[in-house]
């Protein structure tokens, strides 16, 4: 009796977030938005083989509108599974993404994301988190680069008798290269050094990479698939990443 009461509190405690890449949604934003009045429909599927997560699949539906030629709006439900638990709603998320206009002639795209979640307990912190993303694209022929450069906050107090938490820096990074006009290959890079100025920063950093490749199966449909491999501890070691878009 005393092992069931125990595993149910533990059930119910709220769990820290998982450093590094996000489970529910593994992407590098790119610049460009959705063009005005267009809908775009996403699904995230990914699956931990090794890791604090090990075991756990993750479900993610999002939904987005163009509102003006450079500015979308997302809206996403987020889903997993976990063993021993089975299928679970683990929360929602809103995101807002604008992109630089071209008349502004800059050297590199330029983009900007913010991002407001509410994730169950068992699937990130206590409280709301929002996320600021300034995005950065350069492409060169068949090569195109990305970087986002993710600083995430919890909006909660932190721990009772204790400081709020500050901001986390989580950077991510993309290199791919067209092979033809249905293949693209690509890896991704990311990264967590943990909260800014804290003392305790770098201490359990998180660096993944994804190699994977980019399917266009028609003019309104992708698919892409990818494996991802940890160079810590700290975060999931060995990940299986798909992603398939549809343009309504």
């Amino acid at each position: 009796m005393r092992v069931l009461v125990l595993a149910a509190a533990v059930c119910l405690l709220p769990l820290p977030r998982l450093a590094a890449q996000d489970p529910f949604e593994i992407v590098v934003y790119p610049a460009a938005t959705a063009g005005a009045g267009e809908w775009e429909l996403e699904t995230h599927l990914n699956h931990t083989a090794r890791g604090p997560s090990q075991g756990q699949t993750h479900l993610t539906f999002e939904l987005t509108r163009g509102i003006t030629a450079g500015w979308e709006a997302s809206a996403y439900v987020l889903t997993a599974y976990r063993p021993g638990f089975g299928a679970e709603y683990a929360g929602w998320r809103v995101r807002s993404r604008v992109h630089a206009p071209l008349r502004w002639k800059l050297p590199v795209d330029v983009g900007f994301s913010a991002e407001l979640e509410a994730p169950q307990p068992a699937y990130g912190g206590a409280s709301p988190t929002i996320e600021l993303t300034p995005i950065l694209e350069k492409r060169f022929g068949a090569v195109r680069l990305g970087v986002n450069a993710n600083f995430e906050r919890d909006l909660g107090e932190g721990e009772p008798g204790g400081t709020a938490e500050g901001w986390e820096f989580e950077p991510s990074a993309l290199f791919a290269y067209r092979v033809s006009s249905v293949a693209t290959l690509r890896l991704e890079y990311h990264g967590s050094f943990g909260e800014i100025a804290s003392p305790l920063a770098g201490r359990a950093q998180v660096h993944q990479f994804f190699p994977g490749v980019d399917l266009r199966l028609s003019d309104a449909a992708t698919l892409g698939l990818s494996v991802g491999a940890g160079a810590t501890t700290a975060g999931n070691r060995l990940v299986f990443a798909s992603r398939f878009e549809l343009e309504l």
